[in-house]
């Protein structure tokens, strides 16, 4: 097999790569907090001593979250939250404290803070947060203290990290990451919103578009190549 074989799949293999982080990404336009990735590669020279010559390869080097701030939308639901800034919001899990920037929070049969998955919403101390059933209002203010007209109940788990791109996605609008929690002395909180997805649609459907074409451009390519060794063949039988 030719050199550009190889360079052909593994671009191939890239494209594919790419096309399901666009296709998550398109699915996720309207789920809460949701930011859009994109895929990372870069340039790998093959061994030389497996090959007669190098090679540049496509090596899939990762992926990166957009961070630009969906839209904030507003709700006039009293237990949904935005968030303006970097910060997130802590979540109980099975795993320990997880993350998240989707406040379409509701209350349970215990009255307990709950995400849209009824996964625990955390106070300030890792515990849950309980509203009373007779209270007769919910208010969050911009420090994420939570009152009723009984008093205040509880403060929201509000943290910053130093690196967003180390926020790794744990499914459900979850993220976690080994990096130490930071107070959230950028992030302010806004009561009934929240906030929509990054993902622009058109721009996924014009990338979807333009991987497709790529893809076909290289299948092409190496269409071509087989048919060039194969009537190389075939001309080296008819001479011998």
């Amino acid at each position: 097999m030719e050199n550009s074989i190889y360079v052909g799949l593994s671009g191939q293999v890239a494209m594919e790569q790419k096309m399901a982080l666009i296709a998550n990404n398109v699915a996720n336009i309207n789920t809460p907090g949701y930011r859009g990735q994109n895929a990372l590669f870069k340039e790998f020279i093959s061994d030389q001593r497996r090959m007669k010559e190098d090679v540049s390869l496509v090596l899939d080097y990762g992926q990166y979250r957009v961070t630009d701030a969906g839209s904030v939308k507003e709700t006039g639901n009293p237990l949904d939250v935005a968030l303006v800034g970097p910060g997130f919001m802590g979540v109980q899990t099975p795993d320990g404290i997880q993350y998240t920037r989707a406040g379409n929070f509701a209350l349970n049969m215990d009255g307990q803070l709950v995400t849209s998955q009824g996964r625990l919403v955390a106070d300030a101390g890792g515990g849950a947060i309980t509203v009373p059933q007779d209270a007769k209002y919910v208010s969050i203010d911009k420090g994420g203290i939570i009152s009723t007209d009984q008093g205040q109940i509880a403060t929201l788990m509000l943290s910053e990290f130093p690196d967003y791109q180390r926020m790794e996605p744990a499914g459900n609008g979850l993220y976690k990451t080994e990096q130490a929690a930071l107070p959230a002395t950028e992030t302010t909180v806004l009561q009934g919103k929240i906030e929509g997805s990054n993902v622009q649609p058109v721009l996924e459907m014009t990338r979807m578009i333009e991987v497709m074409r790529e893809y076909q451009a290289v299948q092409n390519m190496m269409n071509n190549e087989q048919d060039r060794q194969r009537n190389g063949l075939q001309r080296m039988l008819r001479t011998s």
